[in-house]
């Protein structure tokens, strides 16, 4: 049996093995390109979360008595699903911050945000009073991939101002619902 190489180039059975031969590369790389997305998503659910109990953390250790609650309580390997919605929630005496996010359903994705992003979501804030009203604050949050780093961000349909997920947004946003 001759090798791809042995063949003479205007051979239709050359043509053929080098095409068969390239589209198995591309599905190879495809592959990769997938299993390398699931990996960052992985170790972007893994920041999020590490945002929110390290905020947690540090408004309860400042507190007489540590009423700031987490939910899930730990982050495992299987607290992440890839193809399913995942919830982050921050309780504060029945005033709640909710973290709801999923993988995009492209690869990477800018549908709704002008930044790249592989992962999207929405922050919700609420507390009796609004629920009563049927005012829940959310915003869209969004996994980006920027050139010099990627990023959870929020974004703000109102002003269409864009910032960091960080502690400084969590304290703005719990301000508004206590």
């Amino acid at each position: 049996m001759r090798r791809l190489g042995s063949w003479s180039k205007d051979d239709p059975m050359q043509r053929l093995a080098q095409r068969i031969q390239s589209l198995v590369e591309e599905d190879q790389g495809r592959l990769r390109r997938v299993a390398e997305m699931e990996a960052v998503r992985r170790a972007a659910a893994r920041q999020l979360y590490t945002v929110c109990a390290d905020f947690v953390a540090a408004v309860n250790a400042i507190l007489d008595t540590p009423v700031v609650m987490l939910d899930p309580p730990e982050y495992t390997d299987t607290s992440y699903g890839d193809d399913a919605p995942n919830l982050v929630q921050i309780n504060i005496h029945g005033r709640i911050l909710q973290v709801a996010y999923a993988a995009t359903a492209e690869l990477v994705s800018t549908e709704e945000f002008r930044i790249p992003y592989i992962m999207e979501g929405s922050v919700r804030a609420f507390n009796q009073e609004m629920l009563d009203k049927d005012l829940i604050e959310e915003q869209p949050l969004f996994y980006t991939m920027e050139r010099n780093r990627n990023m959870w961000r929020y974004f703000e349909t109102l002003t269409y101002h864009s910032g960091p997920f960080d502690r400084a947004f969590l304290i703005s946003v719990i301000e508004r619902i206590l």
